[in-house]
C-alpha cells in the first residue's frame, strides 16, 4: 500500500496489506487514518490489455472495497509492468533479490499510485476506472 502528499505529487510506501479476510478492514483503517480522498487499486491486465482471471478477481475485490469504503471512491488503474518496474528500481537502489522480497509489493504500490498521479497531473483527467457500486 502507498500514499501521497496532500498535493498529489509524490507517492510513498506505507505497508504491505496481507491478502485475506481482514484485508478490506486493514485498507480502510489505513485510508481513514490518512484521510484518503480516493483508493487506487492496481488492475493486473494481461500484456495485451485483456482481462484475465487475476484481473476479474481484482475487479470483484475492488467492488467489495468500494461498498465498504463509500463514500470514498475506489479506482482501478492499469498495473501492467508495475512489479517489474519496482524490482528494477530496487535493484538500482542496491537491493539484492533476497532483500527485495519484503518490499517489492510496497514498491509496486508506489509505482501504481505514482503513475496515476502523473497521468492526472499531466493530462488533467482522473486516471483509471471508477468502481461503481451496485452495477
Amino acid at each position: 500500500m502507498s500514499t501521497c502528499d496532500p498535493s498529489g505529487i509524490l507517492a510513498t510506501p506505507v505497508e504491505t496489506v496481507a491478502a485475506g479476510p481482514d484485508s478490506i478492514r486493514d485498507i480502510l483503517t489505513i485510508a481513514n487514518d490518512r484521510q484518503a480522498i480516493e483508493i487506487v487499486v492496481g488492475l493486473p491486465r494481461s500484456l495485451s490489455g485483456d482481462m484475465g482471471p487475476a484481473a476479474r478477481k481484482v475487479r470483484a475485490y475492488a467492488e467489495e472495497l468500494a461498498v465498504a469504503s463509500a463514500p470514498t471512491p475506489v479506482r482501478l488503474v492499469d498495473e501492467r509492468m508495475s512489479t517489474v518496474t519496482a524490482q528494477h528500481s530496487l535493484r538500482q537502489a542496491g537491493r539484492k533479490a533476497k532483500q527485495q522480497r519484503s518490499v517489492v509489493d510496497q514498491a509496486a504500490a508506489v509505482v501504481i499510485l505514482q503513475s496515476a498521479l502523473d497521468i492526472e497531473r499531466t493530462s488533467g483527467s482522473v486516471p483509471g476506472q471508477l468502481v461503481e457500486v451496485g452495477r
